[in-house]
């Protein structure tokens, strides 16, 4: 983009990177997550839900203090994971995407969830009823049903992945050209003398990109829904 300097270019490049990252990370556990907590009762059932969605009412430094806390490396799964594999996440641009999966992990699990609940239990019965396996139904039945609430979900996590900001300063620092997403880039642009065409510039990006992924995720759900019939 010819009107963004480079370092602008480079924060954009890379929030997009870490936002695509982090939804990989994060949409297996994600339907597997949703399935369960819509499709079983069992003791514990409020309390992983609530542990689910704490992220949602957690400050983001809270949430990146205590990854931090885990993920640093003298915490328990960060020592083991440099020790064992090689794996750094603090400082890194892998860290940011646990960061950014993290904080979007529950709005993709409740958009999943809506589309699960709507999901008629009678087809699955049915199917088991012919044989099909607990596999086989829901690779072939539960999980085509319920796909525009994995659209809608995937397309929600990444607009807010690329908007995740506290979560990932806390955790990884503002490191330009690995960790300097675009909101830190805004941050960094509105700290600086004269910053402040370039951060006007990186807020339009953010609102654009913002609401065309809120767009994007409402039609991909209805154009979903129309071709499922539904």
């Amino acid at each position: 983009m010819m009107w963004l300097s480079a370092n602008e270019a480079e924060a954009l490049s890379l929030s997009l990177s870490v936002a695509a990252r982090s939804v990989a990370l994060s949409l297996p556990f994600a339907i597997l997550l949703a399935w369960v907590l819509t499709r079983r009762r069992f003791i514990g059932r409020t309390l992983l839900d609530a542990f689910v969605h704490l992220p949602l009412v957690l400050p983001p430094v809270v949430v990146g203090y205590l990854l931090l806390l885990l993920f640093g490396t003298r915490g328990p799964i960060g020592s083991w994971l440099a020790q064992a594999f090689g794996i750094e996440l603090i400082f890194t641009r892998h860290g940011a995407a646990l960061a950014t999966a993290v904080m979007s992990f529950p709005l993709m699990v409740r958009a999943m969830r809506i589309s699960l609940e709507n999901v008629d239990r009678g087809l699955e019965d049915a199917a088991r009823t012919l044989g099909a396996g607990a596999l086989d139904r829901f690779t072939t039945i539960t999980l085509p049903l319920m796909l525009p609430g994995v659209l809608a979900g995937v397309i929600t996590a990444f607009s807010a992945a690329l908007g995740e900001f506290g979560a990932v300063i806390t955790f990884v620092s503002n490191i330009p050209g690995e960790t300097r997403t675009l909101p830190l880039a805004l941050y960094t642009a509105l700290q600086t003398p004269g910053g402040d065409h370039a951060a006007a510039r990186l807020a339009i990006i953010s609102i654009v990109l913002g609401f065309s992924g809120l767009l994007l995720s409402e039609w991909f759900a209805h154009r979903v829904r129309r071709l499922l019939g539904r």
